[in-house]
């Protein structure tokens, strides 16, 4: 080869990893697992452990992710990866293997975060410009005496079938979008619900529940539920509700990744430190807050440097019951990061119209029953 050649093929444009979605499973002799990754256009990708957690993943990342799931060897891993990003074999072949033993960490790790952020120069929350995450209300029905701003009954003149939540959740795995929530209304309500998570198993996709929790006391149900494929679910607490208490309870042993959301309101501002401390005793580990009037940002600010205090991590990222304030943009006033509503993640009504968020029923984007998702996004 002459010289020409050797600063030719040096310099020459490195053959971009082809998009699409890849599958791994463990051989027989390793513990049960499922890997799915997705290779997007920009060279990022988004990685899902057990259709359990989401990851998002910048172009090394992903590139790493890629070989491990191809079971490329890590020496010619590395040699990839070094031609591509052109950095020293040495620094591939770490950089490979210590992508390798985090994979293998999460694997074996339990309760899992249902969106991750791999610690090897991680992508930026939100940052993607695809959807991640469709909160699906599967129903605005309430149960009895709860209050009717939980959520728009009169808003939809229909819900959607069993069969046509299916096709939803089809669609939207084609399109690239790996996570599903279960909302409403209040989810459980609907006998299908064990249906419809299975469903998204099925698909790989990770699956959540938004829910008063107060089915879930009931430790076959729950089972059921996790059977069928539950990866994480948020429990809207009722402090004076003996069967709420009961629930988290139930929940906390079990294998799933538990979300407490509590709604700060004038009836119970007086007690939400002590709310806070009994579910840190429970040994919660995760909340979500919200308050029911604007009047009480400062005592919710408080509160949440209660909750640091208390080693509760607090999730800004979930959906979260109809309130007069939502968390995301206390959280981001300040902030440059965008609070990831309306892009990185959107919402479906029980009749299938798309909406940017929760509440914005004034900017229908069309319906995912019946039009390409393409037209909804753009």
């Amino acid at each position: 080869m002459n010289l020409l050649n050797r600063i030719s093929d040096h310099f020459s444009k490195v053959q971009a990893l082809p998009i699409g979605t890849y599958h791994m499973q463990a051989a027989e002799d390793e513990k049960p697992y499922r890997l799915h990754l997705r290779l997007q256009k920009d060279g990022r990708g988004l990685l899902i452990l057990n259709a359990s957690t989401v990851m998002q993943l910048n172009p090394t990342a992903a590139e790493c992710a890629f070989h491990f799931i191809k079971g490329t060897a890590p020496e010619e891993a590395a040699k990839q990866i070094s031609a591509r990003y052109r950095v020293d074999m040495k620094t591939a072949l770490a950089d490979f293997s210590n992508f390798a033993d985090q994979i293998q960490t999460l694997i074996s790790t339990p309760d899992l975060d249902p969106v991750s952020f791999l610690n090897f120069e991680r992508a930026q929350p939100h940052s993607t410009d695809s959807t991640l995450r469709l909160d699906c209300a599967i129903t605005y029905k309430l149960p009895a005496n709860a209050q009717a701003n939980y959520a728009p009954v009169k808003r939809v003149d229909r819900e959607l079938s069993t069969e046509e939540w299916q096709i939803i959740m089809d669609k939207a795995w084609q399109a690239g979008i790996p996570h599903i929530i279960f909302t409403g209304g209040e989810a459980t309500l609907r006998e299908d619900l064990p249906q419809l998570i299975a469903h998204a198993e099925k698909n790989g996709q990770v699956c959540g529940l938004l829910t008063d929790g107060l089915k879930l006391a009931d430790k076959d149900y729950l089972e059921l539920l996790l059977q069928t494929g539950l990866d994480h679910v948020m429990v809207i607490l009722q402090p004076d509700e003996p069967r709420s208490w009961k629930a988290i309870e139930t929940i906390v042993p079990q294998d799933l990744f538990l979300t407490v959301h509590f709604t700060l309101n004038n009836g119970n501002v007086n007690e939400a430190k002590t709310i806070l401390h009994k579910l840190a005793n429970l040994a919660v580990e995760n909340i979500s807050l919200s308050t029911s009037s604007n009047d009480l940002l400062d005592e919710m600010l408080e509160l949440q440097s209660v909750a640091n205090s208390l080693r509760l991590t607090i999730r800004w990222d979930l959906p979260v019951p109809y309130s007069a304030s939502n968390p995301v943009m206390i959280e981001t006033a300040d902030d440059d990061v965008p609070a990831g509503a309306g892009k990185t993640w959107m919402y479906v009504e029980p009749d299938g119209d798309v909406l940017p968020a929760q509440g914005e029923a004034d900017k229908v984007l069309g319906n995912f029953l019946k039009d390409d998702w393409e037209k909804i996004f753009k």
